[in-house]
């Protein structure tokens, strides 16, 4: 997909296109993971939908949780929850970073 050493750096509007499909796809992971996290916080927690979804979007951005957990499943959950959504934030980061590093990387690298 990314354009290889012997290759020409591409346009300033191919890279924004790529720019905007990258961050596509990492709405669509963030997305994905807030929605595991409503149905967490709902099913296991006993949260209602609006406080599902407060607090796995609070979790997954670091904030912390909001609401009181009284289960020791639900507990659980939250912990796995919060290591999970480490690693989703990770993973979104690195998908939009991908390209603009690439781009400074191929610049310097590029052959005339």
């Amino acid at each position: 997909m990314l354009e290889k050493r012997r290759h020409k750096v591409i346009s300033t509007g191919t890279f924004v296109r790529r720019l905007c499909l990258f961050a596509g796809v990492a709405v669509l992971i963030a997305s994905f993971a807030l929605l595991i996290g409503i149905a967490g916080y709902h099913w296991i927690a006993g949260f209602a939908w609006i406080d599902a979804l407060l607090n796995a979007a609070m979790i997954l951005t670091g904030m912390g949780p909001v609401g009181e957990l009284r289960t020791p499943e639900a507990k659980l959950f939250a912990s796995a929850y919060a290591l999970f959504s480490g690693l989703v934030f990770i993973t979104v980061m690195g998908v939009i970073l991908t390209p603009v590093v690439h781009r400074v990387l191929h610049k310097f690298h590029v052959e005339d």
